[in-house]
């Protein structure tokens, strides 16, 4: 087992899922977890698990609703004036809406929670990361068919919940490629696709996806215990401290897509982001 003593490990949408075995398996492996979470019941939950895996430390939760862009940038701020040092940043966090929806500041909610919940509290706490640091972005092979439409980012036309999961997780890829290139100090940036995980996920999404998922789970999906393995291996392993810029499945290499690859779309997102996230 990889020692993860003395590493401070900041984690989104950690209390099910893959999320909460990542968090729990680096906790075993010594590391102290900062994770933030929308349910106080579900954060006092994954903090009882987290003190048995590791009584060593203190284990820190943050509550905040990442769909939000103040409350994005205020736990962001409540974690960097507590955690000086920062060893690993795992943006993980997200929903598939099979409906519509927009948040208070405009944005439609997958758009909101699964790329600027990734975009606002990363660049607010890469002042935090220490050399060498890791940021390690749950995206998925759910982006394969999608395309940005620069046009419509809020998906105000055509709406379809998996389509615009879809774009979310190629937006998530765009976001690490463009990260990676602005990283300094040897800190890394790489995304991973966990594989189809038969986790909480989409269950809320209303209309006919969630009752779909709860019949395909059983039988095509992977244990969380599998899916989180490339976010473990990502976040500790020595053969991962040098990959910058990457994506990852089955803790190997893994291809994107051509539009995942098109730094032009991601320097583009990049700026728009910059733009949605300096309204509040």
């Amino acid at each position: 087992m990889v020692s993860m003593h003395g590493k401070t490990v900041v984690i989104t949408g950690a209390t099910s899922g893959i999320g909460e075995v990542a968090a729990i398996r680096l906790a075993e492996q010594g590391a102290r977890i900062v994770h933030v979470a929308r349910d106080p019941a579900r954060a006092a939950a994954l903090q009882n698990q987290l003190h048995k895996a590791n009584a060593g430390v203190i284990h820190v939760a943050q509550i905040a609703d990442l769909s939000q862009l103040a409350e994005m940038k205020r736990v962001a701020r409540d974690i960097a004036a507590a955690e000086p040092r920062i060893d690993v940043l795992i943006p993980n966090a997200g929903a598939l809406f099979n409906r519509r929806s927009v948040t208070a500041d405009g944005l439609e909610k997958t758009f909101a929670l699964n790329h600027m919940g990734y975009f606002i509290p990363t660049l607010a706490l890469l002042p935090n990361m220490a050399d060498g640091g890791r940021i390690v972005v749950t995206a998925s092979n759910a982006h394969r068919g999608a395309i940005l439409d620069f046009g419509d980012l809020q998906s105000a036309h055509g709406y379809s919940g998996f389509s615009v999961y879809s774009r979310s997780k190629l937006m998530n890829i765009l976001f690490t490629r463009a990260l990676a290139r602005r990283l300094k100090r040897g800190i890394t940036a790489n995304a991973l696709h966990p594989g189809f995980v038969a986790t909480r996920f989409g269950d809320q999404s209303g209309g006919l996806m969630a009752p779909l998922l709860k019949v395909v789970k059983p039988v095509g999906a992977i244990a969380p215990e599998e899916g989180a393995q490339t976010i473990i291996w990502l976040a500790s392993s020595p053969e991962a401290a040098k990959q910058n810029g990457g994506y990852f499945y089955a803790c190997k290499p893994y291809t994107p897509t051509v539009h995942a690859l098109n730094d032009a779309d991601g320097e583009r997102l990049w700026q728009i982001s910059e733009e949605v996230a300096a309204k509040v």
